[in-house]
């Protein structure tokens, strides 16, 4: 089992950039696949970005592509999301999850993942 935490959430102005990170504790990060999620009010949660354990292999949604990047590092336990040239309508909570995958899987369906973050909040004003 493992534990995730997301921080680096906050208000940004249009343009401007954040980075997240979604730290794990329990079981080593290694050995799951990881990706990111959000939320907008009113919305349903939708997939953002994942990464395969290895790093080898990334995926994003087509509303990201360009700006957004997903990275990890397996000797921290910690997976990260740049976000650039951030939009209002990025506005949501971002939540990190972990899926139990082979070592080159990326998946974009929630119900892939096995375990959730609590999530952090990004809003981006216009």
């Amino acid at each position: 089992q493992v534990q995730l935490v997301e921080s680096g959430g906050g208000l940004v102005q249009a343009g401007g950039s954040l980075r997240l990170s979604c730290d794990a504790s329990g079981r080593t990060s290694s050995t799951y696949a990881m990706g990111w999620f959000r939320q907008a009010p009113g919305k349903e949660r939708e997939f953002v970005a994942a990464i395969s354990r290895n790093s080898a292999n990334t995926l994003y949604s087509d509303s990201v592509k360009g700006r957004f990047t997903i990275s990890r590092d397996n000797a921290k336990n910690t997976v990260y999301l740049q976000m650039n040239s951030l939009k209002p309508e990025d506005t949501a909570v971002y939540y990190c999850a972990a899926s139990q995958s082979n070592y080159y899987a990326v998946h974009r369906t929630s119900d892939a993942y096995d375990y959730w973050g609590r999530g952090t909040q990004v809003t981006v004003s216009s």
